[in-house]
């Protein structure tokens, strides 16, 4: 619940910036001055990449957590239970020593979403969010395919 929180804050804040910036760029724009108008334009621009990125981060959340519900409801989820540190984290050494299990199982089954996404999770624990995101990314878009 608290990363929904922190998912409607910032972007509470996102959209506030968008309206603020928005406004200095109209100002800017309609001033008549070249350098203004350039700078008004660039103050339009840059909001609107931030709301894809946003509008992406927030479609890649939703999918991924109906995929993790989805698993849950299936019992498919990861049963091994690791030990955590104080923070809530799960210690990465035992993530790691996981991993070749779930590797396998997608080099096995390639094209199969619920062992995607078990990587992305076991990437995760380890604390490797770059790759846990990929796996999940690919789980979302093998779910998707499958789906027709």
């Amino acid at each position: 619940m608290s990363t929904r929180i922190g998912v409607a804050v910032m972007a509470v804040a996102l959209l506030l910036y968008i309206v603020l910036v928005g406004q200095r760029a109209w100002l800017l724009v309609a001033s008549g001055d070249g350098v203004g108008i350039a700078m008004g334009v660039a103050l339009i621009v840059l909001p609107l990449v931030a709301v894809w990125g946003l509008g992406r981060e927030i479609f890649f959340g939703v999918r991924a957590e109906a995929l993790g519900r989805r698993l849950d409801a299936e019992g498919a989820l990861p049963a091994e239970q690791l030990d955590v540190k104080a923070s809530g984290a799960p210690v990465r050494d035992e993530a790691a020593a996981l991993f070749p299990a779930y590797r396998d199982a997608v080099e096995q089954h390639p094209d199969d979403w619920r062992a995607w996404y078990r990587l992305g999770l076991v990437y995760d624990g380890a604390g490797d969010r770059r790759r846990a995101r990929h796996a999940v990314r690919t789980a979302i878009s093998l779910e998707r395919s499958a789906r027709g």
